[in-house]
């Protein structure tokens, strides 16, 4: 059965899922007798899942020239495909909602942006379930697109460490063992990734209900969180009643969107080596304590100089700042309902600029997590310190062995056009936001919001909260066609774009 998925177009076997994934809300709606949306998202289930049969036997007998590169299209296809049936059942659910509305939301947790158009009183608890579960299917789609469709390709990251041109047919160093053929290898990757995926979901969920937090409420935090979309419904996660334990789980589970390594099940070379010294794991590590100690120390100055007593809320205000930086170095973008403690304490606010800064890093490479990613950014550390200890020491030899001089040439060039194409992503969408008539302080937010995947920035970036329902229909087209491009990565869209890029 598996293997006769596997010769299947990929777009036809996610459309399958995707009408697999509505049947979760429809049980939930029903076993809460809401029997309505029930209706709604069962019959949006069955007619996905008709399709799918059609369309598949179609295609059966469609072979590609070139299987790597089909599936690279397919998975560009998927987000520009997808998202519109996904909305079925959201049109379903909310008869008075708009097309425009429905497929921003469902671009918005499909890319695991996270980023809403609803008042989340508005919505039933089936329908925030489904924009979880979406997310959630989301962020293993592009778990999965990492390792068996953008690594041979030497895409999303694996460039850097590979030294090979993006593009370029290749196993990666991610790749656990060699397939020639990509439908195999897709499967293989599912097989291996699902069991952990939802593994780790379901122990967090667990976790959460121990902790104190409601059912439904716990398991889309939980999703959100694995899946870095940053999803939650009627209850916000900083007043989830799990506290500061529950805020401490989800903590720990930030290390699965700071570094591949810590998801278990997969056999990589790097795992020879011990976990603490991954680079990506060890600059974040460096990150989050840096910009967390200058916040707190920050607080702790204008405190003493105001005479006001510091003890009170100092661990509170410390906690806060730790959980809220490293929630939105991994794109996820939860906040901690000790983050306004620094403030009520110094009586001074920390200024969203830095979370925008972490967003951007993001965080590590064949994770869930948005942004340019940590191993880029370490490859330009570790080409700025070479180029500086050749100032100093012309004639020496660098260190590290030919991996880690791979890393400070070819890598750092490869990191360096990276961060080029996504600083020009921003302008590029900053300038047609302006455009439309939003504001330039509000456009970057937004633009950075999307770009990154992170799209609480909006509530916390500017100097006021940025409500998605409020902006106009063209602005919410240029930023879900954003939300693509940060997810997908401009390379990988380059690299489908340019001819003859993806052959040897």
């Amino acid at each position: 059965m598996l293997a006769r998925l596997a010769e299947l177009p990929l777009l036809v076997v996610l459309l399958g899922l995707c009408g697999a994934i509505s049947l979760v809300p429809a049980l939930y709606a029903l076993g809460a007798n809401d029997h309505q949306h029930a209706r709604d998202f069962l019959y949006s289930a069955l007619i996905l899942l008709v399709l799918t049969v059609m369309l598949g036997i179609a295609t059966a007998a469609y072979t590609p020239r070139d299987p790597a590169r089909s599936h690279l299209a397919a998975l560009v296809l998927a987000y520009a495909v997808l998202p519109f049936a996904l909305a079925l059942p959201l049109t379903e659910a909310l008869p008075d909602t708009t097309l425009t509305n429905a497929w921003f939301e469902m671009i918005s947790a499909f890319t695991t942006t996270g980023a809403s158009a609803y008042d989340p009183e508005r919505l039933a608890d089936s329908v925030h379930l489904w924009r979880a579960t979406v997310g959630w299917f989301g962020g293993f789609l592009i778990l999965l697109a990492a390792y068996a469709i953008l690594a041979p390709l030497n895409l999303g990251g694996t460039e850097v460490s590979s030294g090979r041109p993006p593009g370029r047919s290749g196993i990666g160093s991610a790749q656990v063992g060699r397939s020639v053929d990509p439908g195999q290898r897709l499967t293989r990757f599912a097989l291996m990734l699902f069991p952990a995926y939802a593994a780790l979901t379901v122990l967090l969920w667990c976790g959460l209900l121990i902790l104190g937090e409601r059912g439904i409420s716990a398991l889309l935090h939980a999703m959100g969180t694995l899946s870095t979309s940053g999803i939650t419904g009627r209850t916000a996660f900083q007043a989830s009643g799990a506290g500061v334990a529950g805020e401490l789980l989800v903590f720990l589970c930030f290390a699965f969107a700071l570094t591949r390594r810590a998801l278990p099940g997969i056999r990589l070379t790097e795992n020879r080596r011990p976990l603490l010294q991954d680079p990506e794991l060890r600059l974040a590590a460096l990150i989050i304590l840096a910009v967390t100690l200058i916040l707190f120390l920050r607080h702790w100055f204008v405190a003493g100089q105001a005479d006001l007593t510091p003890t009170g809320q100092a661990f509170s205000s410390l906690w806060g700042i730790l959980f809220t930086v490293a929630s939105f170095l991994t794109t996820t973008g939860y906040v901690s309902a000790d983050w306004q403690s620094a403030s009520l304490w110094s009586g001074i606010g920390t200024h969203g600029l830095i979370l925008l800064g972490l967003a951007i890093i993001g965080g590590g490479t064949a994770t869930t997590a948005g942004g340019v990613k940590l191993l880029r950014v370490y490859a330009l550390l570790r080409h700025g310190e070479r180029e500086l200890e050749k100032i100093i020491h012309p004639s020496s030899i660098g260190r590290g062995g030919s991996e880690a001089r791979r890393l400070r040439r070819e890598g750092a060039q490869f990191a360096w056009v990276f961060f080029m194409l996504f600083a020009t992503s921003i302008a590029a969408v900053l300038a047609l936001l302006l455009l439309v008539g939003v504001d330039f302080e509000p456009a970057l937010v937004l633009a950075i919001a999307s770009l990154t995947t992170t799209g609480q920035l909006a509530d916390v970036g500017g100097a006021q909260p940025i409500l998605y329902g409020d902006l106009a229909s063209p602005v919410k087209v240029i930023l879900g066609i954003a939300m693509v491009v940060g997810r997908l990565e401009t390379l990988a869209l380059l690299v489908l774009v340019l001819p003859g890029r993806g052959r040897r």
